[in-house]
C-alpha cells in the first residue's frame, strides 16, 4: 500500500488542522493505521491509531483530549484533526499503516509509511 499524507501548514497556537491520508493499493480496511510525528532534531514518536474499522482508538498522553483520529475505509482515508495546537506539536506528521492486527505504539511494528506532511504552531 502507498501512503500520501496532507494537509500540514502553518497554525497559530490554539487553532486547528486537519491532515488526511490516502492509501492505494488494495484492502485498505485490513489495516490498523496509524499516524506519528517527528520534530526537528528528535526521534518519531507515537501519536494516535485506529483499528480496522474505526471503532477503537488510542493516543498518545500529549495529544488526548485534543487530537481525533478517524477513518473513511470507502475513500481509502484515515484523518487526524487536531484541535488547541501548541508549539510542542511542531513536527513532521506522518501516517503509517500496520498489516498485522492488534494495537501497536513502535514505529517498527509498522509496515508501510507516507512521504509526511509538516505542521508549524507559532506561539
Amino acid at each position: 500500500v502507498q501512503l500520501q499524507a496532507s494537509g500540514g501548514g502553518l497554525v497559530q497556537a490554539g487553532g486547528s488542522l486537519r491532515l488526511s491520508c490516502a492509501a492505494s493499493g488494495r484492502a485498505f480496511s485490513s489495516y490498523y493505521m496509524g499516524w506519528f510525528r517527528q520534530a526537528p532534531g528528535k526521534e518519531r514518536k507515537f501519536v494516535a491509531t485506529i483499528n480496522w474499522s474505526g471503532s477503537n482508538t488510542i493516543y498518545a498522553n500529549s495529544v488526548k483530549g485534543r487530537f481525533t483520529i478517524s477513518r473513511d475505509n470507502d475513500k481509502n482515508t484515515v484523518y487526524l484533526q487536531m484541535n488547541g495546537l501548541e508549539p510542542e506539536d511542531t513536527a513532521k506528521y506522518y501516517c503509517a499503516a500496520r498489516a498485522g492486527g492488534g494495537f501497536a505504539t513502535r514505529n517498527i511494528s509498522y509496515d508501510y509509511w507516507g512521504q509526511g506532511t509538516l505542521v508549524t504552531v507559532s506561539s
